[in-house]
C-alpha cells in the first residue's frame, strides 16, 4: 500500500496574527507559537499530527511563515525534535493561496501536500489519519482534495461546503463553496445535511496544485517563481526576495484555485476540530471542571460556573459568578461575558488606534 501512494509533505501555514485571542495572542507571538490548548504549543502539536501516519510514506515538513517568528519556530520544532524541516519566511502576508504556491515550488511534483493551519485543534487523529487515507487515492490521481467537518450546530463563523456526489470511499464531488452564512441559511444547510464546514485543510499533489495556479492565477504563479529564484538560502530557511513577492496577489486559496477548479473533492470527517478562533471556542475544547470551568494558570473557581479563566501572572480567583472569560496575559486584563468574545477583536483594535497613554 505504501509504495501505490504518492509521499505526503506537511505544509504548515503559521502566518496568522491571532487578534481574535487577544491579550495572550498578540503579533509578536501569536496564538500557534502559544501553549493553549496543551503542554505543547499549536504549532508542535501540529507539526507532530500525522508522525504516526502508515499508509503513505511521510516527508520532512514545509512551514510558511512570518519572517519575524523565524527564531522561535527554530526553538520550538527543536524542542519538538523536528531536525528535517523547511521554513519559508515571507517577508509580510499575501494570504493562503501565494503561501501554499511557494510550498509547491519547493517540494518534488508527486509529492501530496497536505496543508494544515498551524492553530486548529484535531482531537481525534485516528479519525484524521483514517480521512487522509480515503482522500489519497484521488490526490494521486490528481484531484484537489478539501478536508471538511461534519457540522453538529447552525454555526455561522465558518464557511461551508456543498457537497455533492461520491466520487471515492465516502468522499463527494464539491458542488460549490458557501461563504459564512447567517443564521437561517446555516440552519437551513444542516437540515440540509449534504454541507460540511470548511477547515482550511487541503491535500493535492504539487503539480496538481502548481497547475491549477496556471490555468487560474497566472500572475501569482510567476510572481512566486521569481521571489524564490531571488531567495537567500540559508540551512532551513528560505527567505523570497521582498521586491518579486511583493507582485503576487492577495487572495486565498479558495477563491483563487479551489472554487474554479472542476476535480474537486471533499472529504467529511468528525475528527474533534475546532479553529479555536476565539476564547469561546477555547473554553469549549479545553477540560473543564464539573461545573464547566476551565481554568489555566494560577486560578481558581469556586462557586462559579460555565468561565473560562486564563492568567500567565497573577492569581485570579472568581466567585459565584456564571458565563465570564477572564484573562490576565502581559500586564492586560480583559473580562467579558461568554458567547462575546468575538468582540476582542474590536477591542485590540481600538486600543491600537488609542493616543499613547490613554
Amino acid at each position: 500500500m505504501t509504495n501505490s501512494f504518492p509521499k505526503i509533505v506537511p505544509v504548515i501555514l503559521s502566518g496568522g496574527s491571532g487578534t481574535r485571542l487577544w491579550p495572550v495572542s498578540t503579533p509578536e507571538r501569536p496564538k500557534q507559537l502559544l501553549p493553549l490548548t496543551a503542554d505543547e504549543t499549536m504549532l508542535q502539536l501540529t507539526v507532530q499530527r500525522i508522525a504516526s501516519f502508515d499508509a503513505a510514506p511521510v516527508g520532512p515538513p514545509i512551514l510558511v511563515a512570518n519572517a519575524a517568528h523565524a527564531t522561535i519556530i527554530d526553538e520550538q520544532l527543536t524542542d519538538s525534535g523536528i531536525e528535517d524541516y523547511l521554513v519559508l519566511l515571507e517577508p509580510f502576508g499575501r494570504n493562503t493561496a501565494p503561501a501554499i504556491a511557494l510550498a509547491a515550488l519547493e517540494a518534488e511534483a508527486s509529492d501530496a501536500m497536505l496543508v494544515m493551519p498551524s492553530d486548529h485543534v484535531i482531537v481525534d487523529l485516528p479519525a484524521f489519519h483514517e480521512a487522509i487515507a480515503r482522500a489519497l487515492p484521488l490526490v494521486a490521481e490528481g484531484w484537489l482534495v478539501t478536508f471538511g467537518i461534519n457540522p453538529d450546530a447552525p454555526e455561522t463563523g465558518y464557511g461551508y461546503i456543498k457537497m455533492g456526489q461520491t466520487c471515492g470511499d465516502r468522499i463527494h464531488e464539491v458542488e460549490r463553496f458557501v461563504e459564512k452564512p447567517d443564521a437561517d441559511r446555516a440552519a437551513a444547510m444542516l437540515a440540509e445535511g449534504n454541507h460540511a464546514w470548511n477547515a482550511g485543510i487541503f491535500m493535492f499533489r504539487a503539480d496538481a496544485y502548481l497547475a491549477a495556479l496556471e490555468r487560474h492565477q497566472p500572475d501569482m504563479l510567476a510572481a512566486a517563481k521569481a521571489a524564490l529564484e531571488k531567495a537567500e538560502r540559508s540551512g532551513s530557511h528560505i527567505s523570497p526576495e521582498p521586491q518579486a513577492f511583493a507582485a503576487c496577489p492577495s487572495d486565498s486559496i479558495d477563491y483563487a484555485i479551489m472554487e474554479r477548479e472542476d476535480r474537486v473533492a471533499c472529504v467529511p470527517v468528525d475528527m474533534g476540530w475546532s479553529d479555536v478562533g476565539s476564547w469561546d471556542s477555547l473554553h469549549a475544547v479545553s477540560t473543564q471542571d464539573d461545573a464547566g470551568n476551565a481554568v489555566r494558570g494560577q486560578a481558581l473557581a469556586l462557586g462559579a460556573r460555565n468561565c473560562l479563566v486564563h492568567t500567565d501572572g497573577p492569581r485570579v480567583t472568581v466567585v459565584d459568578v456564571d458565563d465570564l472569560i477572564v484573562v490576565v496575559s502581559q500586564g492586560e486584563v480583559m473580562i467579558l461575558r461568554r458567547g462575546e468574545s468575538q468582540k476582542v477583536r474590536q477591542v485590540a483594535e481600538a486600543l491600537k488606534n488609542a493616543a499613547p497613554g490613554a
